[in-house]
């Protein structure tokens, strides 16, 4: 039987299509070969040892080759994903964020619809061209949330992705990282770059972009990032975004075919 890394030898990119059930997750691994993924329907999140990033639909991760990642789903997730071969790849050595464009979105279907029994036609190798060229000028977003290398620091910004809507204070969650408060705030301004409160403000209003994009009522919205009211939220949206969360929602929420 082949395996991934011959095939990849021969045609440099392949792809597929996938759909995972709601809750899977691929624990912490890397590949030989650059990844790109992104969620065709439902949310993904990805997390490395230095950002967690959270993806709705046609919005696409780039994983470059060794790199360790975990990906995780909430919900039904159907992902279209390409392996590349690292030493064709044009696109650098850092995990990258983009929207997906219609000609990015087109490129990779018909990725997925080779045939790779076989060696690459003259067309598809075209093809694979075009898509790294345009994979490798498409601009990053910078999204993301900067994770802490500290283990204690760590395990408790684990416990906020997970659930975003956690409301313990300071206090407590010093208390889970083995730590006084003061030595907490401190350690997470020096290994973040920002203070805990605005760390968990922006990881809430991450996930709150998120679920917006996937259509979600902004009031359920509101409460599952942990706002205790929806004007409150809709307010920090505003502030932060130049929107309102229902016109975010209307402008990026997938439309029905």
């Amino acid at each position: 039987m082949t395996t991934l890394a011959e095939t990849l030898r021969t045609r440099r990119t392949i792809g597929f299509q996938s759909v995972f059930p709601a809750g899977f997750v691929d624990p912490m691994h890397a590949h030989d070969h650059a990844q790109l993924a992104f969620s065709l329907s439902g949310v993904i999140s990805v997390k490395t040892a230095a950002a967690s990033y959270t993806l709705p639909p046609n919005r696409a991760v780039w994983i470059p080759a060794a790199m360790p990642h975990e990906t995780t789903g909430r919900g039904d997730v159907r992902v279209q994903v390409l392996y590349a071969d690292a030493g064709h790849c044009r696109t650098g050595d850092t995990c990258r964020i983009f929207e997906v464009t219609p000609l990015i979105r087109g490129l990779v279907h018909e990725v997925t619809q080779f045939d790779t029994r076989s060696g690459p036609t003259r067309r598809e190798t075209r093809l694979i061209d075009l898509l790294l060229d345009e994979l490798a000028r498409t601009p990053d977003l910078e999204v993301g949330t900067i994770m802490p290398d500290d283990t204690r620091l760590r395990r408790v910004c684990d416990t906020i992705l997970a659930s975003p809507a956690d409301g313990r204070d300071v206090e407590e969650w010093a208390k889970l990282a083995g730590m006084g408060r003061r030595t907490f705030t401190r350690h997470f301004r020096q290994q973040t770059g920002m203070g805990f409160g605005i760390w968990r403000q922006q990881v809430r209003l991450m996930e709150a972009v998120s679920r917006l994009s996937a259509g979600e009522p902004v009031t359920h919205v509101a409460y599952e990032v942990g706002y205790e009211s929806p004007s409150a939220f809709a307010a920090m949206f505003h502030r932060t975004f130049g929107l309102s969360p229902r016109s975010y929602r209307n402008a990026c929420a997938p439309r029905p075919s």
